[in-house]
């Protein structure tokens, strides 16, 4: 397969010209334009699921389900941060003056699904009905959408570019953000892929391999009935149990449809990025390894376990990087494939360096020099009053969930303390902190209940990074995804602080999984002693329901979507909300909370 990688030297004269590039040393206040002014032409809620929703219709053969078109979702007010008697003025709405508006992605997981280093097989032992289900970290080794990644980042890409706008204020989009997990596997390839995607202007073609045919599980050779094959069974083979069983469709052509070139016309709009385990780590769990370099590029697919192995004691060993557990897990049976030299994991550095090698803005997106020399890749950046401070919460010893390192948190507070005048000591007196005040954003991959992962030396966990930024009122809020689920959570001050309030955390569901959404974030100034903060979710622009023979990138995220409402191994519970698309409190917010300092007549 040919090298798709742009030539460095052309992105840097292009972006010097069009005035978006920088000095790899660019000053953090330098990173983002200034602030733009709102549209008074501003169409509310316009392409929004303030508009419309798109909801799981009724079961059909075998319990499969449609997606259906539902009415749209007015924001709900959440005052949990303040006490009853303080909620704020009835007038809000004519005092609000817009801060910032920005766009999160997160969870794209753009992924070569022809890859010999995935390891499809071992997710059928989360299956319902395993015995093993309920221990088992094998759920997303597989899905039979994961060969569409591409076409829904593209779908997601042209519905944020539509919005364009923060739906109540009508303040242009300063930036985008994608929080983490942006490929799947830390490919050269799938990373290339979501770049391009991003930075539009270019043909993004998904494949790799043998360019005349796709070679991943969902093909008929030696076909898996635990796999959806959209060609429906092989001749003289046995049952597709997704469409025998499940109600799955036939769609034949997918598996060219999938690998067809995109034409990418990129987001239009700075964007920044954030690191996930995925992007770190193999399969978001393992440290890369030359084995597993050797099985990427290679031409050997392992297609299931060894004979007797023991899959509990597999997964054990996996997780404690046990070198014995990924040498069972590659001597299994095997198929041969077209071997792909891009299909390389890429390091720390090799990822990083990857954002400079760019037609879009701002050169690096986030990252700095620093960054690229050192593999850290946390930093910060300014927008007029508010400052964005960007975590690395993957582990680097492996695992999926999230924790930093002491040097990142000693960091991070010194971050914190430069952005507010005053702060809390440990022992929550108030105590004068750096010059200035801005109101700081915290983005990251993890949730701060996925911050658990101990392993390796000195790691800081969930808890005690909460507990640093409840000590700095101008922490309003934290961004992130990982839990492929929408949910808003307030993280309140102990009772009786000087300082009464907290923060908000705002969690977005994947692209990958149902309900396939990103979210606008709205922060505004009521001009009446608080801040609101609204939360608007984003479908992507395929519809609601597929063509017979889809073909576009819209259509097949179309088909995507719907696939993603199928998981059979995460169905929506009886007579409750949809899981993973959240409570109402999860999905069209206002968050209301005090203002930590006048922003009135800045």
């Amino acid at each position: 397969m040919p090298d798709q990688r742009p030539n460095p030297g052309i992105s840097r004269r292009r972006l010097i010209g069009l005035g978006l590039a920088g000095s790899a040393a660019v000053a953090a206040d330098a990173l983002l334009a200034p602030p733009a002014i709102a549209d008074p032409h501003h169409t509310r809620g316009a392409g929004t699921t303030l508009e419309r929703t798109l909801l799981r219709g009724t079961p059909g053969a075998g319990g499969y389900r449609k997606i259906v078109v539902g009415p749209g979702e007015p924001h709900l007010l959440r005052t949990d941060l303040l006490p009853p008697s303080f909620a704020g003025g009835h007038r809000r709405g004519h005092r609000r003056r817009a801060l910032i508006a920005l766009g999160q992605l997160t969870d794209m997981h753009v992924l070569d699904a022809q890859s010999p280093a995935r390891v499809e097989f071992l997710d059928r032992y989360d299956d319902p009905g395993s015995p093993l289900a309920s221990v088992l970290p094998f759920q997303g080794a597989y899905r039979a959408q994961e060969m569409l990644t591409a076409q829904v980042a593209e779908a997601m890409v042209r519905a944020m570019r539509r919005v364009r706008r923060g739906p109540v204020t009508g303040r242009r989009l300063a930036f985008a953000i994608t929080t983490g997990d942006n490929v799947d596997n830390t490919q050269y390839n799938e990373l290339r892929w979501q770049i391009d995607l991003l930075d539009g202007g270019t043909t993004v073609r998904p494949d790799s391999g043998a360019l005349t045919k796709y070679e991943g599980v969902a093909d008929l050779v030696n076909p898996d009935p635990f796999y959806w094959h959209p060609d429906g069974a092989a001749p003289g083979g046995g049952p597709d149990l997704r469409i025998s069983q499940l109600g799955f469709p036939t769609v034949p052509g997918l598996l060219d449809a999938c690998r067809a070139p995109i034409d990418a016309g990129g987001l239009g709009l700075p964007w920044l990025s954030v690191f996930g385990n995925h992007d770190g780590l193999v399969q978001g769990n393992l440290p890369s390894s030359p084995p597993v370099a050797a099985l990427a590029t290679g031409p050997v697919k392992i297609t299931g376990l060894p004979p007797g192995a023991d899959v509990l004691q597999l997964a054990i060993g996996l997780a404690a990087g046990d070198p014995v557990a990924l040498q069972t897990l590659f001597s299994g049976p095997f198929r041969l494939v077209t071997p792909d030299p891009n299909r390389r994991p890429l390091s720390r550095e090799e990822t990083i360096a990857e954002h400079f090698v760019t037609t879009g803005a701002p050169f690096g997106h986030g990252y700095r020099q620093w960054n690229r020399r050192t593999g850290n890749a946390y930093y910060a950046f300014d927008h007029d009053r508010v400052r964005g401070i960007v975590l690395d919460t993957v582990n680097p010893f492996g695992g999926s969930e999230g924790s930093i390192d002491t040097t990142q948190f000693s960091w991070l507070e010194e971050q914190l303390r430069r952005s507010s005048r005053h702060h809390l000591d440990e022992s929550g007196d108030v105590v004068r902190g750096g010059a200035t005040d801005r109101l700081v954003v915290i983005f990251s991959h993890h949730t701060i209940a996925t911050m658990t992962n101990d392993a390796g030396p000195g790691r800081v966990l969930g808890p005690e990074v909460r507990e640093l930024l409840l000590r700095y009122p101008n922490v309003v809020l934290w961004v992130n995804g990982h839990t492929h689920r929408n949910t808003v959570t307030p993280y309140a001050r102990a009772a009786g602080s000087p300082v009464p309030g907290g923060f908000w955390e705002v969690n977005t569901a994947a692209h990958i999984d149902w309900p396939q959404q990103s979210r606008v974030l709205e922060l505004v100034d009521n001009g009446d002693g608080t801040l609101s903060i609204f939360g608007t979710l984003l479908d992507h622009a395929g519809p609601a329901s597929w063509d017979s023979h889809p073909s576009s990138p819209l259509q097949l995220a179309a088909l995507s979507r719907e696939l993603a409402a199928n998981d059979w191994q995460d169905p929506p519970a009886s007579g409750a909300e949809d899981g993973r698309r959240g409570a109402l409190e999860d999905r069209n917010v206002e968050l209301l909370l005090r203002a930590p300092f006048a922003l009135t007549g800045h």
